[in-house]
């Protein structure tokens, strides 16, 4: 887990429920955790606090990769009494190749951009929802996926915690054509 960069007197009830949803779906599984060294609440550039990845081995094996940080994961901020900060964490499900040891890192960048929008923006993605990326999701990756769906993350329900409600969104990556 991360380090505590808000300090020894934060709580952590957001992320510990996040962390405990996880742990239903992953049982006794370390997840790889990345982190970003300073947030942006604290000046930084990046407004997710990190990203977790699993793999799994539901239906095709795959990696997991799950936000921190769309939601209110320290104390209750927003002065939405539903929500926890946009309502929302994204996850991502990519394919584990044969022999494949080690999550991809490109989702870590590709996920950071879709906070950054939200953040920048404020337009927060739904179940239903979807968005073109104007190009490849992973520059340097060949890959025909250049858009996007958001949808309720099938094995990840809804969570209330004590900062709001949390909706898992799953990207979806699309084609054209």
């Amino acid at each position: 887990m991360m380090s505590d960069q808000a300090g020894s007197d934060t709580t952590h009830d957001g992320w510990d429920a996040i962390d405990a949803s996880l742990a239903r779906l992953y049982p006794g599984q370390q997840p790889r955790h990345v982190g970003t060294v300073l947030r942006a609440s604290m000046g930084g550039g990046d407004p997710l606090d990190g990203i977790s990845v699993y793999r799994s081995t539901q239906g095709l094996p795959h990696w997991h990769y799950v936000t921190y940080g769309l939601s209110e994961l320290y104390g209750k901020e927003s002065g939405d009494p539903d929500d926890s900060g946009y309502g929302l964490e994204l996850t991502l499900r990519l394919l584990a190749l044969p022999g494949e040891t080690e999550a991809p890192s490109w989702p870590f960048n590709f996920m950071h951009n879709l906070a950054r929008y939200v953040f920048r923006t404020g337009n927060v993605f739904a179940d239903g929802h979807w968005m073109t990326a104007n190009g490849p999701i992973a520059l340097g990756t060949p890959t025909a996926i250049c858009s996007m769906a958001f949808a309720s993350d099938p094995e990840l329900p809804a969570i209330d915690t004590v900062n709001g409600r949390v909706e898992f969104l799953q990207v979806v990556g699309l084609t054209i054509g």
